[in-house]
C-alpha cells in the first residue's frame, strides 16, 4: 500500500509563530507601517500577499511582500522551532517505507531553509501553493495523506486524492476541522504515530 505522506509546514510540522512575527516587526519598522504581529500569527496559512492586503493599500503589497522575503532568511528561519511530534512523525512514515514532502504556501526558499534549521528529514519541498492548488505536488508525489492544520488544507488533501489529516496546532479546534469535513483530526503530531499506524493495518486488511 502507499504510505507516502505530505505535510503541511507553519503550524504543521514547523511553529513559525515567532519567526513571522519577528519580520513584520522588521518591515513595520521599514515601512513605517503599524502591523499587529500578534494577530497576525494567530491565522496563519493564507499566502502572505493576502495577509499584506489587510494592512496595506493594493499598489503597495507587491513592494511589501518582496522586502517581507529579503528580511525572512535571517530573521525569521533562525527563531523557528519544531512542532511536537514533528520528527517523531516524518519517522513513523520512514520506518514504514513512505516518502515525505512537504506542500506550503510559503515559498520554497524560506520552506528549505526552516526544513534545514529544524533538521526535518524530508524527500521534497514545494513552495508558493494554497488550498487546493497543492494537489497538483501531493498527486506527482503519491501521497497517500496530507496533513495540515488549516481547512483550505483539507481542500489541498482532496485535489490530491489523499487522506485529509488535521492537527489542531494552527488557528482551528479539532471539532472546527471535523465540521469542515476533515477525515482525521488529531490535537497535534504527537497522536500522529498510533493514527498512522492503525490506518495502514485497517488499508492493508482492505
Amino acid at each position: 500500500m502507499a504510505t507516502s505522506v505530505g505535510f503541511d509546514l507553519d503550524m504543521t510540522l514547523a511553529d513559525t509563530r515567532s519567526g513571522i512575527a519577528a519580520v513584520y516587526d522588521e518591515l513595520s519598522v521599514r515601512l513605517g507601517v503599524v502591523f499587529d504581529s500578534a494577530a497576525i500569527v494567530r491565522r496563519l496559512g493564507p499566502p502572505l500577499e493576502m495577509e499584506l492586503a489587510n494592512w496595506l493599500p493594493a499598489g503597495e503589497v507587491a513592494a511589501a511582500a518582496d522586502l517581507y522575503r529579503a528580511i525572512y532568511p535571517d530573521v525569521g528561519v533562525p527563531v523557528h522551532t519544531a512542532m511536537a511530534g514533528a520528527y517523531d512523525a516524518i519517522a513513523a512514515v520512514r520506518a514504514a517505507g513512505g516518502r515525505v514532502i512537504v506542500v506550503t504556501g510559503k515559498n520554497r526558499r524560506d520552506a528549505i531553509g526552516t526544513v534545514d534549521v529544524l533538521g526535518l528529514s524530508v524527500d521534497e519541498v514545494v513552495g508558493s501553493v494554497f488550498g487546493a492548488a497543492k494537489g497538483t505536488a501531493l498527486a506527482r508525489f503519491g501521497a497517500a495523506a496530507y496533513v495540515g492544520d488549516h481547512v483550505m488544507d483539507i481542500e489541498a488533501a482532496r485535489a490530491g486524492g489523499a487522506v485529509s489529516v488535521t492537527v489542531a496546532t494552527g488557528p482551528y479546534t479539532v471539532g472546527e476541522l471535523r465540521d469542515h469535513g476533515a477525515d482525521v483530526a488529531l490535537g497535534d503530531l504527537t497522536e500522529f504515530g498510533a493514527w498512522f499506524a492503525g490506518w495502514r493495518e485497517r488499508e492493508e486488511l482492505r
